[in-house]
């Protein structure tokens, strides 16, 4: 089989004994998602002129995420014909109006070590996190997927991102994502796999390495792999996903070359702040200190599950907002509110004086009423401030750790949140 674990997946889903970089080859597709933007409005169409039906009904997860809640009649008419697609074709595995896609999949046990992933969105490689290979395709490769149960795919190179030594504290896998855009670029990972690797990963909890495989999108890659371990197991099993005996064959860290190794040092890292308008314009959260605006903003698969809720309440627990400054919260999904809501979380958000969104993408991606408008700046746990994303085109948005969005928001400037919490 293959010498890394991208090569090992791939020659499983190929039916093949092992492949290698550059080759191009046929894979079956363990599990298919979609969620209502990109998903029945699209491919409906295309299946009804190939006369195509959905080659295994549960082997697809259904979520609608994009247009929730809807705001207009447009966006009730694509939540509709998203229900009823997935009542007319079977899909059992449809969750509807339960969060972003990227935290619900794999919330619901849908994925494990192993498997061979297609997802219709681009951020979809946060499945690496699990050790399966999942990355983004369009609607018209989805249609192709839901009609064939197949895929064809050059199998990448590994360029292998190795951590090593322990996080300081208050210092998160969204820092050391921003840290890699700004050292490597966008377009660092030349749409190869990367892995994650080095004791730093094995160390972080699974909300964390989403956050890690997430953002492999951001440099530029693919997939964003993390070797299973013990961590996985245990998450996904809770989740009530199966966890194939064979998981231990997925245990592996390795690039093709020693010129595919990028080393970091865990405990050298600050917490980082990414300047408008891209995830690359990263440094150290000291550089932009004093810099004003006007929403904060904790959201996305990226920045507002569970752990990260977490890592706001205890920045703003006994503390208050800013005047002037508005914090905004959007739950990456409906049982991560919840659990928060049960632990105190929510209660201490809404006391320092947040405001409560939709578990959706909403305003990380530009849906919805509640965008940001003119000349507005934000600062946002979310993966992407590009220009014009999250609102009006002369907006600006600044990427930071969950941690970092909340003590902004106290102090009302860009803030370095050990200045409030303690180094």
């Amino acid at each position: 089989m293959g010498s890394t674990l991208a090569e090992k997946i791939i020659a499983k889903a190929s039916g093949r004994e092992s492949v290698s970089p550059g080759e191009f080859v046929t894979c079956a597709v363990d599990l298919a998602m979609m969620h209502d933007s990109g998903g029945p409005r699209r491919v409906e169409p295309i299946l009804k002129r190939l006369d195509a039906k959905v080659w295994d009904p549960d082997k697809v997860v259904l979520i609608t995420d994009h247009f929730v809640p809807p705001v207009d009649a447009m966006s009730a008419a694509i939540l509709d014909l998203t229900r009823k697609w997935a009542d007319a074709n079977g899909i059992t595995n449809f969750h509807d109006m339960q969060g972003i896609c990227h935290v619900v999949l794999p919330e619901r046990g849908h994925l494990s070590p192993g498997m061979f992933v297609v997802g219709g969105d681009s951020h979809s490689p946060t499945g690496g996190a699990f050790g399966a290979y999942m990355f983004g395709i369009g609607a018209t490769e989805m249609a192709g997927v839901l009609a064939t149960g197949s895929i064809w795919i050059q199998t990448p190179e590994t360029i292998l991102m190795s951590w090593k030594n322990q996080l300081p504290e208050y210092v998160t896998a969204k820092d050391m994502m921003l840290a890699m855009c700004g050292k490597i670029g966008m377009g660092g990972g030349r749409y190869q796999a990367i892995q994650y690797a080095g004791e730093t990963i094995r160390n972080l909890p699974m909300q964390e390495r989403m956050t890690l495989s997430n953002m492999a999108a951001e440099l530029g890659a693919q997939v964003g792999l993390i070797a299973p371990d013990d961590i996985t197991v245990k998450y996904v099993e809770a989740a009530g996903g199966k966890v194939p005996e064979t998981w231990r064959d997925f245990q592996i860290e390795a690039a093709e070359n020693p010129n595919n190794n990028l080393y970091f040092n865990a405990e050298k890292l600050s917490p980082q702040i990414a300047a408008p308008h891209s995830p690359a314009n990263a440094d150290d959260a000291s550089e932009f200190c004093n810099i004003g605006f006007d929403v904060a903003y904790i959201g996305a698969c990226t920045g507002a599950k569970y752990i990260d809720l977490v890592a706001a309440a205890e920045v703003l627990r006994g503390r208050r907002i800013a005047n002037g400054i508005t914090l905004k919260v959007a739950p990456a999904s409906l049982r991560d509110q919840n659990r928060a809501k049960d632990d105190g979380i929510m209660q201490v958000l809404q006391d320092a004086g947040a405001e409560f969104l939709s578990n959706s993408c909403g305003i990380c991606a530009g849906y919805g009423e509640d965008r940001l408008g003119e000349n507005q700046v934000c600062i946002s746990s979310t993966a992407r401030n590009f220009k014009g994303r999250m609102g009006a085109q002369t907006s600006a948005v600044y990427l930071a750790s969950p941690y970092t969005v909340a003590a902004s928001a106290v102090t009302g400037t860009l803030t370095d949140p050990r200045l409030l919490l303690g180094e």
